[in-house]
């Protein structure tokens, strides 16, 4: 646990120190005496029980102790710089704009809360949100076009290039309209008796559905729509005796109202983990550290 007397006044005379190679030029930048820097840089060691810098007549030199410390220092300052930058740029006429690419089930479930949630921290940054299948998103990403995609993990394949930072896990279900013939039904080679609405070649959870239906037996679907329209989803399966393969985070609402029933089938192997997904050589601007505090807020509600 950090020593609760160090105060940022600690650090910053420290990290200017070094910088300015001298007590007395480190003094003036920060508009104190240098008797006043001297004490503070004293109280810091003091605190820390370690030497940090040697006095000579060249001005100042760091020891092993302070060359450690500066470093952990100099990343402090820079992170605090960074927020009061973001801070700053969040007080502009809406000038900002944050494109994130969301997946359905994330979009359905996910995205609303979050939305209101980054509102609320930053209401004068446009927040830009594109939906669709996996493939397209990251293929968005790598191209700058999208600063964020949040999502499932895709195959190894696609998410070379890209970085991962996990959120939750979730789920495939198999789903139908109240009242239909299946439901209720626990065997899964049935689902081929009817309209099948299938995730797409492109989706994150196709291999997954497919080693899910190859555990239970389904031999090939035949009468099946591809698609990952959380709108047509909704509206094809309410209205006609479809099995809708999705997302759990797509229906969560629709099973929770009684609007759709899950099937009750095991699809334990569709497990699989929802994230922030990025650039990893592109620096994140204030406004995407703004979106990563509102997502991690909904996710941890999620959660518990």
């Amino acid at each position: 646990m950090i020593d609760r007397r160090i105060k940022f006044r600690h650090i910053q005379c420290f990290v200017e120190i070094v910088r300015h190679k001298s007590m007395k030029r480190a003094a003036e930048h920060l508009f104190l005496t240098q008797p006043s820097i001297s004490k503070t840089l004293k109280e810091l060691e003091d605190i820390i029980g370690s030497e940090l810098l040697v006095r000579n007549r060249g001005g100042v030199s760091l020891t092993r102790q302070g060359e450690v410390f500066l470093h952990f220092s100099e990343m402090s300052v820079a992170a605090l710089q960074q927020g009061l930058d973001g801070v700053e740029q969040i007080g502009k006429d809406g000038k900002v704009t944050l494109s994130v690419g969301a997946l359905p089930s994330v979009a359905a479930r996910l995205m609303p809360d979050v939305a209101q949630e980054f509102t609320a921290l930053a209401p004068d940054i446009t927040l830009h949100i594109i939906d669709g299948p996996h493939g397209y998103l990251i293929d968005l990403l790598r191209h700058g076009n999208l600063d964020l995609v949040i999502g499932r993990l895709g195959q190894p394949e696609m998410m070379k290039g890209v970085s991962f930072t996990q959120l939750y896990d979730e789920f495939v279900e198999f789903v139908v309209r109240k009242g239909h013939p299946m439901e209720g039904d626990v065997d899964m080679r049935r689902i081929r008796e009817w309209p099948v609405v299938f995730p797409p070649e492109a989706s994150a959870i196709r291999p997954l559905v497919e080693r899910v239906l190859i555990a239970h037996g389904v031999g090939e679907i035949e009468s099946r729509i591809e698609s990952v329209s959380g709108a047509f989803g909704r509206n094809y399966v309410r209205d006609h005796d479809a099995v809708w393969i999705i997302s759990n985070g797509v229906i969560a609402k629709e099973i929770a109202d009684g609007t759709l029933v899950r099937l009750p089938f095991d699809t334990s192997l569709t497990k699989g983990p929802v994230g922030l997904m990025a650039r990893p050589d592109n620096q994140p601007s204030p406004a995407e550290h703004i979106f990563r505090i509102a997502v991690n807020t909904v996710a941890k509600r999620l959660n518990s």
